[in-house]
């Protein structure tokens, strides 16, 4: 398989966001700034990248041989708590103003459904150690790159003409459909 193709694949293509529709939350509720929003997408990167490596070895090398597939879920969902509990303890430590900005967004990436997705595909699939930490990591770079441009349109709306009914979250939402519509069209790239 094609790296680069692959990668290309997880970022636009397939991408959780706009393709897949999953994270949804953390994407309109963290991408008023820019830099809120690159936060973020970092920790979500960090979570997920890990979280793929980490499930994939305690669902091959454990779950299966032991025959506790069906414990798939929930073990994928205590991983994932483990990684955000870690990201949430760094941040308040070492950038208090990052963790202060990201509020309950951040343990909320516990519950966040594209994290446990990037998982639970990776299975569904039949990855293997590789893919699954390439697709965990290049899903997660789709997921930045979705949350920073939905941030940077955000910000500049702000400063726009708008119609007073449609201020706020009715033109996050239209833009976010908006986008959406213009990602679909990477779909021909496959």
């Amino acid at each position: 398989m094609n790296i680069w193709l692959f990668m290309i694949s997880c970022i636009l293509t397939n991408n959780f966001i706009f393709s897949k529709f999953l994270g949804i939350c953390p994407f309109l509720g963290v991408s008023s700034k820019v830099g809120t929003a690159a936060s973020m997408g970092l920790a979500v990167t960090f979570v997920m990248t890990l979280a793929s490596l980490i499930c994939y070895m305690l669902n091959a090398w454990v779950l299966v041989p032991l025959g506790l597939e069906y414990m798939q879920t929930i073990v994928f969902i205590l991983v994932i708590a483990s990684l955000v509990q870690f990201v949430e303890m760094f941040l308040k430590k070492a950038m208090p103003a990052i963790y202060s900005a990201l509020g309950i967004y951040l343990p909320l990436i516990t519950t966040n459904c594209a994290v446990l997705g990037v998982a639970t595909l990776n299975v569904s699939e039949g990855y293997g150690l590789l893919l699954s930490v390439l697709n965990g990591t290049f899903s997660a770079l789709g997921f930045l790159l979705a949350i920073v441009l939905m941030a940077g349109v955000r910000e500049r709306l702000e400063s726009s003409k708008i119609p007073a009914c449609m201020k706020g979250f009715p033109i996050s939402l239209v833009t976010a459909g908006l986008m959406a519509i213009a990602f679909m069209g990477f779909n021909g790239l496959a």
